[in-house]
């Protein structure tokens, strides 16, 4: 599969890294990256994951938005707070629904925004898998979205539409809290228990 990663820090790095271990063919750029370039990519990829900042998203080039259009858009973002330890947006919207907003006719679907980048390494804390939470309104964009999330060794869950992210986004910040606030580190993350 063709996958663009928008965003070369922590988050970027290793999903680039990962899915190309996978066998995807993987692009890499930044959110300033040149448009006419960033469209072309976008638009040649099946999957693009936005793993910018949050604020970055409503400033790509509207070309580069054009481009995404009709396209299966993973976003990775969370509406940190310029500390990281709040959120600028919940309960009403999320980062998720504003970034669909930004990018009229993409097919977005949050995920990869609940886990720390270290434990994205492996998908894993200890033995266990990370829960992976996938949530969009494009039913065969979220079931792609699960499946790559899958790939890495998540266990990814449908956790139904987009605007379930106003959930997922507030959990990545009690991790934040817990691994910096609370000194527990970044090598934590959540799991879910079944019966």
């Amino acid at each position: 599969m063709k996958i663009v990663v928008i965003g070369t820090g922590n988050v970027g790095s290793v999903l680039a890294r990962r899915f190309t271990e996978n066998g995807h063919e993987v692009t890499t750029a930044n959110s300033t990256t040149d448009p006419a370039l960033l469209a072309a990519a976008a638009e040649a990829a099946e999957v693009t994951v936005l793993a910018a900042p949050f604020g970055a998203v409503a400033q790509l080039d509207p070309q580069v938005k054009a481009a995404l259009s009709g396209k299966v858009v993973v976003d990775a973002t969370n509406p940190l707070a310029a500390d990281f330890m709040s959120l600028t947006v919940g309960h009403t919207t999320s980062g998720g629904e504003q970034n669909a907003a930004t990018l009229p006719g993409a097919r977005v679907v949050k995920a990869f925004n609940t886990a720390m980048a270290t434990t994205m390494e492996t998908g894993m804390v200890g033995d266990r898998p990370l829960l992976l939470p996938v949530a969009g309104d494009d039913e065969p964009a979220r079931k792609t979205v699960l499946e790559l999330a899958a790939e890495l060794g998540f266990d990814a869950v449908d956790a139904g539409p987009l605007s379930n992210a106003r959930y997922t986004e507030p959990a990545v910040e009690l991790l934040i809290q817990l691994a910096f606030g609370q000194g527990l580190g970044p090598g934590i993350g959540f799991t879910l228990a079944r019966a």
